[in-house]
């Protein structure tokens, strides 16, 4: 079973079945949960994370196991040399595939939730759009020239409604 299922299965948000639902949990908690989620997150390993980890200690326990015992065992190095070219060269990597199955996430997928919470939390409201800069020299404009002012509606959002947004922005 996957290490960062365990860590967070104290949050009842973390069991949710899909980004979706965790992301609209999450927004219906709060900025403490969202903040939370986030910490989690940046203590999550990916499958490709994984993946590196393992070629890695498979390389230097071979060379080991070489210089102590027997020249056969540079197979294993070996074998760990062409999971990293496979890896590096191809599109998907067995054992990314093999890790994602054990319940590691992609990157991708990681970054997608990172990204979709601090929009939820609010960090990019303030940056300015292209939609945002036309509007507010048509508004000004128009305001100089005595028309209507534009008030902006204070109202809730709907966290599902949100989170959907958030999700479809962020693939």
């Amino acid at each position: 079973m996957n290490p960062q299922l365990t860590a967070n299965a104290k949050s009842p948000c973390s069991r949710a079945a899909t980004l979706e639902q965790r992301l609209a949990c999450l927004a219906d908690a709060g900025p403490a949960a969202i903040e939370e989620r986030l910490k989690a997150i940046e203590a999550e390993w990916s499958a490709g994370r994984v993946t590196k980890a393992v070629i890695g200690v498979t390389m230097v326990v071979g060379l080991a196991l070489t210089a102590l015992f027997n020249p056969w065992w540079l197979l294993l190095p070996a074998a760990g040399s062409v999971f990293l070219l496979q890896y590096l060269f191809g599109r998907t990597s067995w054992l990314g595939l093999t890790f994602q199955e054990m319940g590691f996430r992609s990157g991708a997928e990681i970054e997608q939730e990172k990204l979709a919470l601090r929009a939820l939390r609010g960090d990019f409201r303030h940056l300015p759009t292209v939609h945002d800069i036309e509007k507010t020299e048509d508004i000004s404009r128009l305001e100089g020239e005595g028309g209507i002012v534009v008030e902006p509606e204070d109202h809730k959002v709907d966290p599902k409604a949100a989170v959907k947004e958030v999700i479809q922005a962020t693939k």
